[in-house]
């Protein structure tokens, strides 16, 4: 069983309905034991990083989401739920993430010419192979809406990058734990790809 975890903020319905669509087992949860207890782990994300922090610590999921990902299962952060595992974001000031990933989360700095956030389908390029993109082709396109994004210390863990203005890492993969920028519910057959993915994959 899969746990979407519930931290009173994000995209958990559609997330929820993807994996249904592919024939995985989902609950949308925030209880602890839930959490314990699946084996796979999802965190979503919409909304300010710092409101979503203060959310995790309301609820009590800090913990469950690091022990979580301490126990080996496979763990996937969709969106803001990638850029929470980083050490430290700086929207609206410097907030303090999971620090399951060393790296900041910073703000696109681009062209005016582009728009802020990036918003829409874009090309998603392969840096190593990822068991989540089985079956998905170098260079599809994802959906993404994010006006930050992540810059981990050890570049080693990027899987995928993306380029806006500036070529950034839009996915990572490290040990059991892949999160990516963009939203695989929300990009169609590659998206659903990956979902399907990763409820068979054994971390």
């Amino acid at each position: 069983m899969i746990a979407i975890i519930d931290y009173g903020m994000g995209n958990l319905r559609s997330v929820h309905k993807a994996f249904e669509a592919v024939g995985h087992q989902a609950v949308v949860t925030r209880e602890a034991q839930v959490i314990g207890n699946a084996s796979h782990v999802v965190l979503p994300g919409v909304g300010a990083f710092g409101d979503c922090m203060a959310n995790l610590e309301r609820y009590r999921l800090i913990d469950p989401v690091r022990t979580a990902v301490q126990s080996g299962k496979p763990f996937l952060g969709i969106c803001l739920g990638l850029q929470l595992l980083f050490t430290e974001s700086e929207e609206f000031g410097t907030h303090k993430g999971l620090d399951i990933i060393p790296g900041k989360v910073k703000r696109f700095a681009i062209d005016s010419a582009l728009k802020v956030p990036h918003m829409g389908w874009n090309q998603v390029n392969y840096q190593r192979p990822c068991p989540l993109f089985d079956g998905i082709a170098n260079g599809s396109h994802w959906y993404f809406v994010h006006s930050y994004f992540v810059d981990p210390t050890d570049k080693a863990v990027a899987a995928t990058t993306t380029t806006y203005g500036i070529t950034f890492i839009s996915s990572i993969w490290r040990d059991n734990v892949v999160a990516c920028q963009f939203h695989p519910e929300k990009s169609q057959s590659v998206g659903l790809r990956l979902i399907k993915n990763f409820g068979t994959w054994k971390a």
